[in-house]
C-alpha cells in the first residue's frame, strides 16, 4: 500500500477520513550551549521526540546569565501559556526568535523547526538601544530645533536688509559697497568702512581743498588697478591726513567712523582709515563732494525755497541719525554727540543734500558712561556754534541729553546761516556782497576757534563781555542781518 500523503502535519487515511499527525520537535532539557544570541545557531540537542498533542507546536528557549549560556527545546500546545507567555509567532516555519521578558524564545510548526534559530542582529541589544534612544532623541529634536531656528532668523534677517536697502536704511554688511554712477560723490547708506588691512591703499593726492586745526583735507585719485577703483566705482576720494602728533584725534575720529551703525545718507561716506608710517601721516579716507562745505556753498550760492528745504531737512536727518539710539532698521545703536557741528563741518552732495563730517572731537554716548568720563572729555568744540551751558561749562553731565541739546543749538546756528542766504525770505545782492566781507573783517581762524579741553565742571568767564569769539559772532550777526530785521 502505498504510504499516504502528508502536509504539515495533515495525513489523509485509505478511506479519504483526515488525520491530523503529532509534530515532531527536538526536545530536550536544559542545555549548555555557545550561542551568542546573534545571527543564527544549531541547537545542539540529538534527541526528536513527537510531541504528545497534535496541537502542539516546535518550541525553543534561549537564556543567557552572566556567562552561563542556555537552550530549552519543548513542545507546547499555543493555545496556553508558556512561563506566563502568550506564543504568537508558532505559524511561522523558522523559529525566529523575540525577547520576552528577560529571555528569548521562538516557536514554529515545521518539523524539527526548532533545532535551528534565528536571532534578530539587534535583539540582544535592544535595552542598550532603548537607552540610547531615549538619550539622544531629545536632544536630536533639541538641535532640529536649534537650526531650524537658526535658519528661520537668517532668513528673517536677510528679508529685513534688502527691506531696509529698498529703503534706503543701512546694510548689516560690514563690507557692503556702493557703485554710484556719479563717482565717489554717493551716498554713505550702502557702505561705510572698507576693510583692508592687507596693503595700502594706491593714492595720488591732487589738491589741497581744505585745511583745519588737527588735519589737511585733499582731493585725491584712486590709481589705475585699485580694486576700490575698478569695481567699487570710487575714482576720486578725499583723504584727511594728520601729522603724527594728532594720533588722538585721528583715532577718536576713526573709532567714530568704524562703527557701522553710522551709516546714514547724511553722514560722510566712509572708506577705510590707515596709518602711513613713511609720510609720518594718519589717512582717513572717504567720499569727494566737489560742492566742498556748507560755509563755502552758502558764501558764493544764495538758495532759494526749495535748496533751503533739502539743505535744512537732510541737515535735521542727520543729526537725528547720530542722536538716535535705534537705526532705521530698528537695531539698537550707541548715540553719538558731534560736538562740532558747523558750516565748514557740513558737505553739501551733488543733489544739494548735507552730510556731516569731521568726528574728531565727537562722543559716544554710552550710558556705562560716568558722570567724571563725561566731565573729562572737555569742553570742545567751535566757539562761535556752542550753546550757552558748554561755553559756561554749566552743562547738566548727569543727563546725556544734554549733549545732543548742545549739537540741537550748533545745528540751529547752522539753519539761521542757511535762512540768511535764502532768497524767498530776504537776501539781497548787498547781503551777497556782505558775506565774503566779513569773512575778510572776522577770519575764520578767530572766529572759529576751538575751545580748549577744560573739564566741564569749570566755570569760565562771561562769555558775552569776555569771549572774544563771542563778540565776533555778534559782529558777524549783525553783518548778515537784513536791514530792518530784528
Amino acid at each position: 500500500m502505498a504510504d499516504a500523503p502528508r502536509v504539515r502535519g495533515i495525513v489523509t487515511s485509505p478511506e479519504g477520513s483526515i488525520i491530523k499527525v503529532r509534530r515532531l520537535c527536538k526536545f530536550c532539557d536544559v542545555r549548555h550551549t555557545q550561542c551568542n544570541g546573534k545571527g543564527s545557531c544549531k541547537v545542539d540537542c540529538g534527541i526528536t521526540a513527537i510531541c504528545p498533542n497534535a496541537s502542539d507546536v516546535c518550541v525553543t528557549i534561549w537564556r543567557k546569565n552572566d556567562d552561563n549560556v542556555t537552550f530549552d527545546t519543548i513542545c507546547h500546545n499555543p493555545e496556553q501559556k508558556l512561563h506566563g507567555l502568550q506564543l504568537d509567532d508558532y505559524n511561522n516555519s523558522k523559529c525566529e526568535m523575540r525577547e520576552r521578558g528577560g529571555f528569548h524564545i521562538c516557536s514554529c510548526y515545521e518539523e524539527e523547526c526548532n533545532g535551528h534559530v534565528f536571532f534578530n542582529a539587534h535583539s540582544v541589544e535592544s535595552p542598550v538601544v532603548a537607552v540610547v534612544l531615549v538619550s539622544l532623541v531629545p536632544l536630536l529634536v533639541m538641535a532640529v530645533l536649534v537650526i531650524t531656528s537658526f535658519y528661520f532668523y537668517r532668513v528673517l534677517r536677510q528679508r529685513r536688509a534688502t527691506s531696509c536697502r529698498k529703503k534706503g536704511s543701512p546694510l548689516d554688511s560690514d563690507h557692503a559697497i556702493m557703485i554710484d554712477d556719479e563717482g565717489s560723490d554717493s551716498s554713505s547708506t550702502h557702505a561705510n568702512n572698507l576693510n583692508h588691512n592687507t596693503e595700502l591703499l594706491p593714492i595720488a593726492l591732487d589738491a589741497l581743498v581744505g585745511k583745519g586745526r588737527f588735519a589737511e583735507v585733499y582731493r585725491a585719485k584712486l590709481k589705475q588697478g585699485s580694486s576700490v577703483s575698478e569695481e567699487q566705482g570710487f575714482e576720486t576720494v578725499a583723504v584727511k591726513i594728520f601729522a603724527y602728533e594728532e594720533y588722538a584725534s585721528w583715532k577718536n575720529e576713526k573709532e567714530i567712523f568704524s562703527d557701522t551703525d553710522l551709516r546714514h545718507e547724511n553722514v560722510l561716506h566712509f572708506l577705510t582709515a590707515e596709518e602711513r608710517k613713511v609720510q609720518q601721516q594718519y589717512w582717513i579716507i572717504t567720499a569727494y563732494h566737489a560742492n566742498g562745505n556748507l560755509q563755502d556753498f552758502l558764501t558764493h550760492h544764495v538758495i532759494g525755497w526749495h535748496d533751503l528745504w533739502v539743505l535744512g531737512g537732510s541737515l535735521a536727518q542727520g543729526v537725528a541719525h547720530l542722536h538716535s539710539d535705534h537705526t532705521s532698521c530698528g537695531r539698537n545703536k550707541i548715540a553719538i554727540a558731534h560736538r562740532d557741528i558747523k558750516s565748514s563741518n557740513i558737505l553739501v552732495k551733488s543733489d544739494l543734500s548735507c552730510c556731516l563730517c569731521d568726528f574728531g572731537l565727537a562722543l559716544r554716548l554710552d550710558s556705562c558712561l560716568s558722570v567724571d568720563e563725561l566731565a573729562d572729555s572737555g569742553q570742545v568744540g567751535t566757539a562761535r556754534y556752542m550753546a550757552p551751558e558748554v561755553l559756561e561749562s554749566r552743562i547738566n553731565l548727569e543727563n546725556i541729553e544734554s549733549f545732543k541739546q548742545a549739537d540741537v543749538y550748533s545745528m540751529a546756528l547752522v539753519l539761521w546761516e542757511m535762512t540768511s542766504r535764502c532768497s524767498a525770505i530776504g537776501a539781497t545782492p548787498a547781503l551777497r556782497q556782505t558775506v565774503p566781507n566779513t569773512s575778510h573783517a572776522c577770519p575764520e581762524a578767530d572766529c572759529t576757534q576751538h575751545q580748549p579741553r577744560l573739564p566741564l565742571r569749570q566755570t569760565v568767564p562771561n562769555t558775552a563781555t569776555h569771549n572774544p569769539p563771542c563778540l565776533c559772532l555778534r559782529a558777524t550777526a549783525a553783518s548778515l542781518c537784513p536791514v530792518g530785521a530784528p
